[in-house]
């Protein structure tokens, strides 16, 4: 049986316009293959199409074969073969509760489930990071709130932790109010690697980037900062 592997990226990645960055070298390296199958899912995004081309910018010159699935034009009713051939699957960010919506009404979760139980690795970026636990914490609607996500990581998760003012107030808001269970938060340029359903390492790009175990003890939020591995 495969290992499975679940990389969720806080924030940056290729989504910054600069090309593929360590994280992203990092999760292709994990396939073992010299020029990995790479799909992206940019269904949070409507499938935007300047979010496509700088995926497909980005992964055409870093010894990748890259493609992309869409949900929101004519497709192939037994698309499983085509996700389940894949190495890589990358979601990107976007609306978090829209994409979940568009997953389960298409039976995309399920075949995404069926992907990772075949070794191929999943991973993605804010959105993409955080649809794999079984809460998300999201700006898919104003305020930031909470969301039932996926599941199939224990715990919640909030990405951009250290890249956008509202999120550590959010947090900790969303866990007076007794909505937002214990979990994870990401900064940017950090990302948490799961490995058959466990935390197995924290990685960033830059010393000041880190992962947290978040919780509350009755009275504020307790952020216990994990060991992060910098990749260059």
């Amino acid at each position: 049986m495969s290992d499975q592997h679940i990389i969720a990226l806080g924030g940056g990645g290729f989504s910054d316009g600069n090309g593929i960055t360590a994280i992203d070298r990092y999760v292709m390296a994990l396939t073992g293959k010299a020029r990995p199958k790479v799909c992206f899912l940019g269904q949070a995004s409507a499938e935007h199409p300047d979010y496509v081309l700088r995926f497909m910018t980005a992964y055409a010159v870093a010894d990748a074969d890259p493609s992309w699935f869409t949900l929101f034009r004519s497709t192939d009713r037994n698309y499983r073969e085509t996700i389940l051939a894949q190495d890589i699957i990358y979601v990107g960010g976007g609306n978090t509760k829209s994409m979940l919506a568009i997953w389960r009404d298409w039976g995309m979760d399920a075949v995404l489930k069926d992907a990772l139980a075949n070794g191929v690795i999943l991973t993605g970026v804010s959105a993409g990071a955080i649809c794999w636990f079984e809460q998300a914490v999201t700006d898919s609607y104003a305020p930031i709130g909470v969301i039932d996500s996926l599941g199939w990581l224990s715990g919640s998760a909030c990405p951009h932790y250290d890249g956008e003012a509202e999120r550590r107030p959010s947090v900790a808001r969303l866990m007076s109010a007794g909505e937002l269970g214990a979990g994870i938060a990401i900064d940017n340029d950090c990302a948490v690697h799961y490995m058959n359903g466990e935390l197995h390492k924290v990685i960033a790009e830059r010393d000041d980037a880190a992962a947290y175990a978040i919780s509350w003890d009755g009275e504020t939020v307790v952020e216990e900062k994990m060991d992060v591995k910098i990749v260059t």
